[in-house]
C-alpha cells in the first residue's frame, strides 16, 4: 500500500508508467560512461589552450555516485531530492551569471562547466529513459563545446571513444522503447552482434572521415563573437614603442655587459648589433632594431597554432631603414595607441582605403609558448579582438600589446586581405607620394650606385623588356633564388661590410633572411618603394584540428613592395620558397581536400608522388584534349553535336565493355584462389547469374538447386543439383568429391548455356 502511495505522488503528482521506468542496468551505465567522456574531453581539449579548473574531473565520481542512487531509486518519488536538485540548479545559474559578469571573453569554457554542475545534480533524478537521454545530450554537447576547443589529436581518441558507446547506447535506448527484454552485458559479449556493431562503428568512422574531406566549404555569414581570452588589465600607461623581445633582453644574472648602444651580449647570444648568436628560441627579427650579423640556428618548438580561413604569411613586424648590417624602425616614434570600449572587444583599426578586391579573412591565434608583445596578423588587420583594453599600431601596421603574449592567450583578427592580381598590378602607376619616396627609398650612399649597376646588369638578362614594377620585382625574386645560394656557414661581416654588398659580390649568397635584404636594396636601388617584413610562413596544415601549428623556425623575412592605390604585396626570393608567398584564391571551396592531400603528399615516398603526378597530369592533358575537341565540334553547329553525341555514346559502350572485362577477370582470379569444389561451384553461380537465374542471398545452396528444377532446363538443372549436393558435402561436411566427375557436369551447364545463347541469337 505505502509502495503505491508513493507512486501515485511522483513527478507532478501523477504516477511514472512503468513502461517508462528504464531497468536496463547495462544501457545505465553505458550513458554514464559517454557522460565521462563528455567531462573528460572538455578537461583535454582545454589544456594549453584556455584556462579551466581541474575541480570539473570531480564532476565524474560525482555524477557516478549519482547515477546509482538513482538506478536504485529508481520507482521512487524522491520529492526531497527533487527539492535540493531545484535549490542546487539556481545555484548554479546564478555563479554561471556572476562569473560570465566578471570575466567576459571567451565563454565556451563557462558554459560547459555549467552543464557539467547540471549534468551531477541531475544524475540524482534519473528513472526514466527520457531522463537517461536527457544526459546523452549532454554528453553530446559537453563533447561538441571540447570540439570547438580542442587545437590536437588528443581529442581524437576520446571522440572516438563517444562514438563506440554511442552506437550500443542508441541501439539499447530503441530495443527499450519497443518494450524488448533487458539485454545484459554478458548477452552482448556472447551475441554476434557485438562483430557487427565493431564493423558498423568501422564503417560510420570511414564514412565520416570522408565527407570531412569532401564537404564543400561554402561561404556563409560569419559570426562576430570571437574567441578571445578574459580581459587583461594593465596599469602601467601604455605609449606602444617598446617591443619586450626575450631574444633582445639583458639578463643580469648573466653578468654580462650592456652599453648604451645596446651592443652587449644577451645570455650570450642576440646582440643588437656586431657579431652575435642567434637565441634559441626567439626569432631574432621581432625587435625595433634586427641584427643580420647573428649566426647560428633555433631550436624547433611550437609558438601558436593558428584556425584562419585562408593560409598567408602570419605578418608581425616591418622595417623601413636599412642599416648597413640589418634593419631598423626609424619612425618608431609615431606609434598610435588605439582604446577599445569597455563594453566589446572589439578595436576598429585604421586602413587606408584601397582599389582591386578584397576579402574578409578570419583568423583566430592561441599562443602555446610566449611571444613578445606583437601580434600577429594577416595583411591587411581591419578589426582586433584582443584581451587587453590598449592596442597599438606602428607607421607600418603592425600591432603591439602592452603585455607579452603568453601561453594561453587568444586572440582574433578580421583582415581585409586583397587579392593579388596581376594584370591590375603591372598596370599600377609609379608615381608615388612623398612619404613614400623618403622612407622606402633610402639605400646607403656608399653602396647605391653599385648596387644600382648590377641590378640593372641584372635585369638586361631578361628575354623581355621589364616595364612596369611588379614583374621586375618578380624577375628579380627569381634570379636571387637561382643565381645565389644559402650558406649556412657564412662568416661574421666586419664592422666596415656591408652586408648586401659582401652577399652580391663576394660570397654570393647568405642566410636566408639575407635574400630579402638583398631583393629589397635592390629594388629600392632602381627607384621602387619596399620594406623589409618578418613574420611566420604558413606553417603545418593539420587536416583533422583545422590548425595551423606555427614554429619559431617557420619565421623569416620577405620582401613587400608598395603599388600606389593598391597597397603592398609580398615577394619571396629564398631558395626553397614560392617566390609568391601563400595568399587567398578565388575559390577554396574544397580547400581541405587539397590541404588533405598536401598533409598526405608529404608522408609518401617520392616515387610514389612522381608516379601519382605524373597520372594526374596525363589525366589532366587528356581531359585538355577532350575538351579542345568538344569546342571543336560545337563550332560546326547540329552535325558537331550529333556527332558528339555519337562519340560519347560509342566512348560510353567501350567504357562498359571494358568494365565487364575487368570484372570478369577480377572474377576469374578471385576463383583461380579457391578449393576446386568451390571454385567449381562458383563457377556454376557466375553462369546462372548470366542467363538470369542468379541465386537469392536469403536462399541455401540446396534450395537454390531445388528452384533450378523449375527455371532452368532439365539436363541443366540436374548437373547444378549434383554439384550443389558434393559441394554441401565438402563444405559442412568435408568429405572429397570426385572432381573430374564435377567438371564434366559443369561442362553440361555450360553447353547448354551455350545452345542458349545461339538460339537467342
Amino acid at each position: 500500500m505505502v509502495t503505491a502511495r508513493w507512486l501515485q505522488a511522483s513527478r507532478l503528482g501523477k504516477p511514472i508508467p512503468s513502461d517508462q521506468i528504464e531497468d536496463s542496468l547495462l544501457l545505465r551505465v553505458l550513458v554514464q560512461g559517454l557522460v565521462t567522456l563528455g567531462i573528460v574531453s572538455v578537461s583535454v581539449a582545454a589544456i594549453g589552450v584556455t584556462a579551466t579548473s581541474l575541480w570539473n574531473l570531480l564532476a565524474i565520481p560525482l555524477s557516478a555516485l549519482g547515477a546509482a542512487f538513482s538506478w536504485h531509486r529508481r520507482r521512487q518519488p524522491n520529492h526531497v531530492v527533487k527539492g535540493f536538485i531545484a535549490i542546487g540548479m539556481l545555484l548554479a545559474m546564478a555563479a554561471f551569471f556572476a562569473r560570465l559578469l566578471a570575466q567576459p571573453g571567451d565563454t565556451r569554457i563557462v558554459l560547459a562547466e555549467l552543464l557539467v554542475q547540471l549534468q551531477v545534480l541531475h544524475s540524482f533524478d534519473l528513472p526514466r529513459r527520457k531522463d537517461l537521454g536527457y544526459s546523452m545530450m549532454i554528453g553530446l554537447i559537453l563533447l561538441g563545446v571540447a570540439a570547438t576547443i580542442s587545437q590536437t589529436l588528443a581529442f581524437a581518441p576520446l571522440l572516438l571513444l563517444f562514438l563506440a558507446l554511442a552506437m550500443p547506447v542508441l541501439g539499447l535506448d530503441y530495443q527499450s522503447r519497443l518494450g524488448l527484454k533487458a539485454v545484459s552485458w554478458a548477452d552482448l559479449k556472447a551475441s554476434a552482434e557485438l562483430k557487427r556493431l565493431l564493423g558498423l562503428l568501422g564503417l560510420t568512422l570511414g564514412l565520416g572521415l570522408l565527407i570531412f574531406v569532401l564537404l564543400p566549404r561554402l561561404p556563409g555569414y560569419q559570426i562576430r563573437n570571437f574567441p578571445v581570452s578574459s580581459t587583461i588589465d594593465t596599469q602601467e600607461e601604455f605609449d606602444g614603442q617598446a617591443i619586450d623581445n626575450p631574444g633582445y633582453l639583458s639578463d643580469a644574472a648573466d653578468g654580462e655587459d650592456f652599453d648604451e648602444d645596446g651592443a652587449g651580449s644577451i645570455r650570450g647570444s642576440g646582440k643588437l648589433s656586431g657579431p652575435g648568436l642567434v637565441d634559441t628560441t626567439s626569432y631574432y627579427g621581432f625587435n625595433q632594431q634586427m641584427n643580420q650579423n647573428l649566426r647560428g640556428t633555433m631550436t624547433p618548438q611550437v609558438v601558436m597554432r593558428i584556425r584562419s580561413q585562408a593560409p598567408g604569411f602570419w605578418r608581425v613586424l616591418a622595417f623601413d631603414t636599412y642599416t648597413g648590417q640589418g634593419w631598423d624602425i626609424a619612425r618608431n616614434d609615431e606609434t598610435r595607441t588605439l582604446r577599445r570600449s569597455n563594453f566589446s572587444q572589439q578595436t576598429l583599426l585604421p586602413i587606408e582605403p584601397k582599389l582591386g578586391r578584397q576579402r574578409e579573412v578570419v583568423q583566430t591565434y592561441t599562443l602555446v609558448n610566449n611571444f613578445p608583445n606583437l601580434i600577429p596578423a594577416l595583411y591587411e588587420a581591419r578589426e582586433l579582438y584582443f584581451p587587453t583594453r590598449e592596442v597599438a599600431i606602428d607607421a607600418e601596421g603592425s600591432l603591439r600589446s602592452p603585455v607579452g603574449l603568453e601561453k594561453g592567450l587568444t586572440y582574433s583578427v578580421v583582415s581585409r586581405v586583397p587579392y593579388r592580381d596581376r594584370t591590375q598590378l603591372q598596370a599600377a602607376t609609379t608615381t608615388y607620394r612623398l612619404g613614400i619616396e623618403n622612407t622606402y627609398l633610402q639605400v646607403p650612399d656608399t653602396i647605391q650606385a653599385r648596387v644600382k649597376a648590377h641590378t640593372e646588369a641584372l635585369l638586361d638578362t631578361s628575354p623581355n623588356p621589364l616595364t612596369d614594377p611588379y614583374e621586375t620585382a618578380l624577375f628579380l625574386a627569381q634570379a636571387l633564388k637561382q643565381g645565389y645560394s644559402l650558406q649556412p656557414d657564412m662568416p661574421f661581416l666586419a664592422a666596415d661590410q656591408d652586408l648586401v654588398e659582401t652577399f652580391l659580390f663576394e660570397t654570393e649568397g647568405g642566410y636566408p633572411d639575407h635574400f630579402s635584404t638583398v631583393l629589397t636594396v635592390m629594388l629600392r636601388s632602381i627607384g621602387i618603394p619596399a620594406r623589409l617584413v618578418a613574420g611566420f610562413g604558413e606553417g603545418e596544415f593539420n587536416p583533422f584540428t583545422g590548425f595551423y601549428v606555427i614554429r619559431n623556425t617557420d619565421a623569416y623575412a620577405i620582401t613587400e613592395v608598395y603599388f600606389p592605390q593598391y597597397g603592398w604585396f609580398a615577394f619571396d626570393p629564398i631558395p626553397g620558397h614560392e617566390v609568391i608567398p601563400p595568399s587567398i584564391r578565388d575559390s577554396q571551396t574544397f580547400g581541405v581536400v587539397r590541404q588533405f592531400w598536401n598533409w598526405l603528399a608529404g608522408w609518401l615516398p617520392s616515387p610514389v608522388m612522381g608516379w601519382i603526378n605524373g597520372v594526374m597530369a596525363l589525366l589532366a592533358q587528356a581531359l585538355g584534349q577532350l575538351v579542345r575537341a568538344l569546342l571543336g565540334l560545337l563550332r560546326l553547329g547540329w552535325v558537331g553535336i550529333m556527332l558528339g553525341l555519337a562519340g560519347a555514346i560509342a566512348l560510353g559502350f567501350l567504357a562498359w565493355l571494358a568494365y565487364r572485362g575487368l570484372r570478369r577477370g577480377w572474377g576469374q582470379w578471385q576463383r583461380r584462389k579457391l578449393p576446386p569444389t568451390e571454385r567449381l561451384y562458383q563457377q556454376m553461380l557466375t553462369w546462372f547469374t548470366d542467363q538470369g537465374l542468379p541465386k537469392q542471398a536469403s536462399e541455401t545452396p540446396l534450395e537454390y538447386a531445388q528452384r533450378l528444377y523449375h527455371q532452368a532446363k532439365a539436363p541443366q538443372a540436374q548437373a547444378a543439383n549434383e554439384i550443389t549436393h558434393a559441394y554441401v558435402r565438402w563444405r559442412y561436411g568435408g568429405e572429397p568429391q570426385n572432381l573430374a566427375y564435377l567438371t564434366a557436369q559443369l561442362r553440361t551447364i555450360r553447353h547448354y548455356r551455350s545452345r542458349r545463347r545461339f538460339a537467342r541469337s
